[in-house]
């Protein structure tokens, strides 16, 4: 990657929000989850773990920024928990079949929070406009 990229991504991150920088997460282990995929149906052993080694520290990542001071995040860490179990068994068994069963759960995850998102910023948009006021 260029330097001038690197530093665009760098920038990006910095200044993201909390909720942009979980759907990046989100996207990207949407994107080592289906490069982990190609590669296990392909045979290509050695990308696919690297893929789903990616995906995994992205899952451990959710799991230790957990505040469980929210009821929601004991069955957060559970679903966690089992999207770990699944990328083991693909690796293990070197098998696509547990990967697309996580690749299901990831895209509908990320498009709840991505819609979550859109309604904390319009009622913020809301309480703001009527504080001007």
């Amino acid at each position: 990657m260029n330097p001038t990229m690197q530093q665009y991504r760098q920038q990006v991150v910095q200044t993201a929000t909390p909720a942009q920088l979980l759907l990046m997460l989100y996207d990207g282990a949407i994107r080592f989850t289906k490069q982990a995929i190609v590669a296990t149906k392909e045979k290509r052993i050695q990308e696919a773990h690297e893929a789903n080694l990616r995906v995994q520290d992205i899952v451990r990542e959710w799991m230790v920024t957990l505040d469980p001071s929210y009821p929601i995040a004991q069955n957060l860490m559970a679903l966690y928990d089992y999207f770990l179990h699944l990328l083991i068994q693909a690796n293990v068994k070197k098998d696509a079949a547990p990967l697309e069963e996580l690749l299901g759960y990831l895209e509908e995850l990320r498009d709840a929070w991505a819609q979550a998102a859109k309604q904390v910023a319009g009622q913020m948009a809301l309480a703001e406009g009527g504080a001007k006021r």
